[in-house]
């Protein structure tokens, strides 16, 4: 069988969908699977280093596509740098992923089950075109929870929003299969009457992942970790706040933040302007990501509140803080706050600042708080290996094939 994806992100990138489905199309390449990926250039921003091989290069793929690390080919779109990080650059950028997407999926031969992977919502339309286009069956996977994030965020109050919100839903409705992260979502999805839903979870391959030991710590101090993005989801001014609030303490807690976002710049200036009481750092990768492991004795998970999609949202960063053995501070509500209490690993607070500085001061007084003994990665290998997950999505594409008939199994491969 032969299965297209149509994606915004992959090797060499480093990201959260990167690492989902490298792992599955490795889980398909396993089973027997070939594998086209059509995705635009990669973004240098997200290469360790900042790479600019010769797999970055919108001509590397060629007439034929270039061999990827698991023997699937890899389709690349072109795109315009100059769009810029903002969220309305991100858009347009995938709305010219999307356009030329339709032209280079051709390039390959016709797929027995097309996938397209959301968020980077225009790609939906690519989506949905080419499996009319060419007679496959369309499974669409939601890793967020759209249009309801859309709504939330309020970017859905413009025309174009509402149009993309649209045709989202409708590309739903019209799916063979939809495929959600959460159980949340799946549920509300079925409520609306979408016909077949089912529920992948994010996860980590949890056999590439070395477990960091917890750091040795006297009675007052406490290292404080938020790794990842800096954007309108996170509700970060409340961990800026709260850091604030402890400095003056008799503490000697610490609070860093590594990584990029949109609103990084905003972020920054609140922090300068109560003088200072997070340190604020550049993204890291390989070792130097490790390194911020081990210096952190809890990490943050952070959601706003104010958003509801988030009651059914698990940022994917918390699979690998208790895959590396890390104690969590989750600032989360619903099925994230359900799935770090289950883990017997984390600590659920309310999102405000001082209810945040006194979990940390009660965390600093007590050094044996964040020693977790190994149950984040037990609940891990139990929930969330993504080598198990991967295998999972493969027998839902293989039953999506099967469901479709002999029209759609007649071009079957293996």
């Amino acid at each position: 069988m032969r299965v297209q994806l149509i994606t915004h992100s992959y090797l060499p990138e480093r990201t959260p969908p990167q690492r989902r489905w490298a792992a599955f199309v490795e889980a398909f390449r396993d089973a027997g699977w070939d594998v086209d990926v059509v995705v635009p250039q990669a973004d240098p921003g997200h290469v360790p280093g900042g790479g600019q091989g010769s797999e970055i290069s919108a001509a590397s793929a060629g007439a034929h596509g270039r061999w990827g690390t698991h023997g699937e080919r890899v389709w690349r779109t072109w795109s315009i740098p100059a769009l810029g990080a903002t969220r309305d650059g991100r858009f347009l950028g995938h709305v010219v992923h999307a356009l030329a997407a339709i032209p280079v999926a051709f390039r390959a031969e016709r797929p027995d089950v097309l996938v397209v992977t959301v968020p980077a919502l225009p790609t939906v339309v690519a989506g949905w075109t080419l499996s009319k286009l060419r007679r496959t069956p369309l499974i669409v996977e939601m890793r967020d929870a759209w249009p309801d994030l859309a709504r939330d965020s309020g970017v859905s109050t413009g025309l174009l929003s509402r149009a993309m919100e649209y045709l989202v839903t409708g590309t739903q409705r019209s799916a063979d299969l939809v495929v959600t992260v959460t159980q949340g979502f799946a549920e509300r999805l079925s409520e609306r009457g979408i016909r077949v839903v089912e529920v992948v979870g994010n996860g980590v391959p949890l056999s590439r992942i070395e477990p960091i030991p917890a750091r040795d710590r006297i009675p007052g101090e406490l290292n404080v970790l938020y790794l990842g993005n800096h954007g309108e989801s996170q509700g970060l001014e409340t961990v800026i706040r709260a850091a604030a609030l402890v400095r003056e303490g008799p503490e000697r807690i610490t609070v860093r933040f590594v990584g990029s976002g949109t609103q990084r710049d905003a972020l920054s200036a609140l922090n300068d302007s109560l003088g200072a009481p997070v340190i604020m750092l550049d993204a890291v990768h390989g070792a130097g990501l490790r390194a911020q492991y081990a210096w952190a004795d809890t990490c943050l998970v952070s959601l706003r509140p104010d958003w509801p999609s988030f009651d059914w949202t698990i940022p994917s960063k918390t699979y690998e803080l208790l895959a590396v053995g890390r104690h969590v501070t989750g600032v989360v509500t619903g099925e994230a706050a359900r799935v770090l209490e289950e883990s017997g690993a984390a600590s659920i607070v309310p999102a405000d600042a001082a209810s945040l500085a006194a979990h940390w001061r009660h965390l600093a007084a007590r050094p044996e708080s964040t020693a977790v003994d190994g149950r984040g990665r037990d609940w891990v290998h139990r929930h969330a290996d993504l080598p198990d997950l991967g295998r999972r999505f493969v027998g839902l594409a293989r039953e999506t094939v099967l469901r479709r008939g002999p029209r759609a199994t007649a071009y079957n491969r293996h």
